[in-house]
């Protein structure tokens, strides 16, 4: 089975005045990985302050877990009216460098071909860290690497983001939401001007459109009934990842992907 990789941080979310609770891509994809069974490593970061509150819970899913602290970890005060959530931003976590791939990182990854790559802004994954991590390796990016601006305050979400990233990626995901910030419309012209060869725009109970090979094909999922569904974003990207490099075609992992993502927010257990 072939190996993938998650490199991203991990985050403090605090919820209605509980403690912290763990959060970020690499937490999120680890429960998924661990319902679908797939090989995979995670590289991940948060400060050293924080290691004993975050590491253990990620460390508990069972996938392998190589760790790096730091200065910062980025924290999100998470409150919800009815079902829209609302996020400030506490602080911004330590951005990834060229340093780090070619140092710590270098050995991790190893052999692996296929990266998850999740930023909590777009401040955690510059263009030149993307450089670095791309060659030999397929990446997907998660739309929130574009579109979240770092800095405290109310969440905030705008174009204003360096293209030069996505030279370096093979997958874009983003979230409808994202898509209306990146795209002036969903539609294939506009989805392929990127010039990212494969991008996904997951739609919630909608399912999601995948846009590959010149085409799009709309995938459906079946509507869950929960207030929560965070995770399902990097469920789905994780799953879509391993399928790829398994050899599965866009369309097939997607339809993986989005069962996996079903599976991780329906209450399933890991």
């Amino acid at each position: 089975m072939a190996r993938i990789a998650v490199v991203g941080s991990l985050a403090r979310d605090l919820v209605a005045g509980a403690p912290p609770r763990v959060g970020g891509g690499p937490y999120w994809a680890a429960r998924a990985l661990r319902l679908t069974g797939s090989r995979a490593v995670i590289a991940t970061k948060c400060a050293e302050r924080d290691r004993e509150a975050l590491l253990p819970r990620l460390v508990s899913l069972g996938v392998p877990v190589r760790w790096r602290g730091g200065t910062g970890t980025s924290t999100f005060e998470i409150s919800y009216d009815g079902d829209v959530r609302h996020m400030r931003v506490d602080e911004i976590g330590d951005p990834w460098t060229p340093d780090d791939v070619d140092g710590w990182l270098a050995e991790v990854l190893g052999d692996v071909t296929w990266v998850h790559v999740p930023p909590l802004f777009r401040s955690d994954f510059p263009a030149e860290t993307l450089a670095a991590l791309a060659p030999g390796r397929r990446l997907l990016l998660d739309g929130q690497g574009l579109v979240r601006r770092p800095e405290p305050g109310a969440l905030v979400e705008d174009a204003d983001y360096d293209p030069d990233v996505l030279r370096h990626l093979a997958v874009l995901k983003l979230s409808e939401a994202e898509a209306a910030v990146v795209l002036p419309e969903v539609s294939e012209e506009a989805v392929f001007a990127l010039g990212v060869p494969e991008v996904l725009v997951t739609l919630g109970s909608h399912g999601s459109i995948v846009f590959a090979e010149g085409r799009s094909e709309h995938v459906p999922t079946t509507p869950i009934d929960t207030p929560d569904p965070t995770g399902a974003g990097d469920g789905y990207a994780v799953a879509y990842v391993a399928a790829r490099a398994a050899g599965a075609s866009p369309w097939a992992a997607a339809r993986r992907a989005t069962t996996a993502a079903v599976a991780l927010i329906s209450g399933a257990k890991p």
